[in-house]
């Protein structure tokens, strides 16, 4: 049974988003919504929860239909209530008044430990604000669930207990969900929709498979367009013969066919132009500028712990040799960032513990991004950690997906994806041979994600990562460090970590 359609609808803004959507939503539909930053699916989600208009095409859904928006960001208003009253406040008052009890049930199927309950939600993480806004939707018991990057700040453990909720509580409930995490759409859902601005397409398969039959049938649109390209030039060179001759003998009727081949070829072009040229949201790319030292890093035994001295593990005799990708693994609040600041603070010349060559030069990101908070805009970012030039600044911001019109802006005006991608660019601009990467693929689309994993990979980059992102560790990882009680030891895969960490 069809409870939403959508028919050929699009969004236009400033420029068009995206058009001629046609997609259905039936009960027991799990349906992934998959594109680049800034393409518009927060727009679409936003349209078919009716708090937005098509610019064309039409909504329909089934009579009665609660359809329930779960948004990436808390809104301004609800960041000073506590996390249980900012769910109770999402029942209409009869319910709110006699039936609370709702509230309390919602947040223990999520597993919500009770002492978050009466905490404001902006003193929570972005992680617990992200599951208080899921539980808002859920306490109104709708019969659809639109989710907008449901994973992004939560942990594997939060992330495993959302994949646990909706493959039971949430079972019957049609869901569509908009997201950049490749395991989990793999892991909820049977069916991709891939948004663009022209030709979208859909598959009935989970994500990567659906992403394998979609570079097919690209593969196959491009072969065909340039075999359509080839008629029309060829009618663009018989065109340009008759003109010629209509012209030498004054004939309007050759001049007149001129002009009807010209048409033609430019139907052509326009018929079987690709769809998915669409626009990317900026280049990523790293260097390695090489060392002739084996060993970049090593440690001795030694202590890990919080500023404040209390031990959180203790580290064996480990090292890191040039062209490892070594993955820190462990559960939150166990010390992968703690080591990772040790790290930092060794490059920096702080820590005696840890022996660095001479030779290395770090690129170090952290989950923050805080490497740019001295910087007031992009350009000065850029011209501050380098001398490329205004001119070539600007060209390598505008190939990093910062536009013109935003390089002269403050930092804080870009969106998470902007700033991910200068971090990578100031990072290049440094030339460095090891990287310290903290969460690197937060809100990096599947497009910027990619991009990072082929970089690290082409350029056999050596790193030290820490990430919840189960796909670019699988693809990156060469070498796993495990904080496994109170001791860090090295282990052979990453699996069986995450198996414990999803259950």
């Amino acid at each position: 049974m069809t409870l939403i359609s959508l028919r050929n609808v699009g969004v236009t803004l400033s420029e068009p988003l995206f058009s001629d959507i046609n997609l259905t939503i039936a009960k027991g539909d799990r349906i992934g919504l998959v594109a680049a930053n800034g393409s518009g699916k927060s727009t679409l989600l936003r349209v078919i929860a009716g708090e937005g208009e098509p610019t064309h095409g039409e909504i329909t859904t089934s009579r009665g239909l609660r359809v329930g928006l779960v948004c990436q960001n808390v809104p301004q208003e609800l960041l000073t209530l506590s996390m249980y009253d900012a769910v109770l406040c999402a029942l209409d008052d009869d319910q709110a008044e006699n039936e609370s009890w709702r509230v309390d049930i919602a947040l223990e199927d999520l597993q919500v430990p009770m002492d978050l309950w009466h905490r404001p939600l902006q003193a929570l993480s972005g992680g617990w604000q992200r599951v208080a806004l899921l539980v808002r939707t859920w306490v109104r018991e709708p019969d659809a669930l639109l989710m907008d990057e449901p994973t992004n700040h939560l942990d594997l453990g939060r992330t495993g207990v959302l994949q646990s909720w909706l493959e039971t509580t949430a079972h019957g409930t049609p869901l569509l969900v908009a997201s950049h995490d490749r395991a989990f759409l793999d892991a909820v859902t049977d069916r991709t929709f891939f948004l663009r601005p022209k030709g979208s397409q859909h598959f009935s398969l989970a994500y990567s498979k659906a992403r394998q039959s979609l570079e097919e049938r690209d593969a196959a649109t491009a072969r065909q367009f340039e075999k359509e390209i080839g008629k029309a030039n060829q009618l663009r060179r018989q065109a340009a013969k008759l003109k010629n001759i209509g012209i030498n003998s004054g004939s309007d009727l050759l001049l007149s066919k001129t002009k009807q081949l010209k048409e033609r070829a430019e139907r052509i072009e326009e018929t079987v132009r690709p769809a998915f040229n669409g626009k990317s949201s900026g280049k990523i790319r790293l260097v390695n500028s090489g060392t002739h030292a084996k060993a970049l890093v090593s440690l001795e035994e030694t202590d890990i712990s919080v500023p404040t001295g209390r031990t959180l593990f203790r580290s064996g005799r480990l090292w890191i040799n040039r062209g490892d990708r070594i993955v820190v693994l462990g559960a939150n609040g166990t010390g992968k960032t703690q080591l990772l600041n040790r790290m930092i603070r060794a490059l920096e010349g702080n820590d005696t513990s840890i022996r660095i060559a001479p030779s290395v030069v770090p690129g170090v990101s952290d989950q923050a991004l805080s490497q740019l908070d001295r910087f007031s805009t992009p350009m000065d970012a850029v011209t501050r950690s380098s001398d490329v030039g205004d001119r070539n600044a600007r060209a390598l911001l505008a190939s990093s997906g910062i536009i013109i019109g935003m390089q002269e802006k403050a930092i804080s005006a870009l969106s998470g994806g902007q700033r991910s991608r200068l971090a990578m660019l100031l990072l290049r601009l440094t030339q460095p041979n090891f990287y310290i990467l903290d969460e690197p693929t937060n809100h990096l689309d599947i497009e910027g994600q990619e991009a990072l994993e082929r970089e690290l990979l082409e350029h056999d980059i050596s790193a030290l990562l820490v990430s919840h992102d189960r796909a670019f560790v699988r693809i990156v990882g060469t070498r796993f460090w495990l904080i496994d009680g109170k001791r860090l030891v090295e282990v052979d895969e990453p699996e069986t970590f995450f198996d414990s960490q999803m259950q």
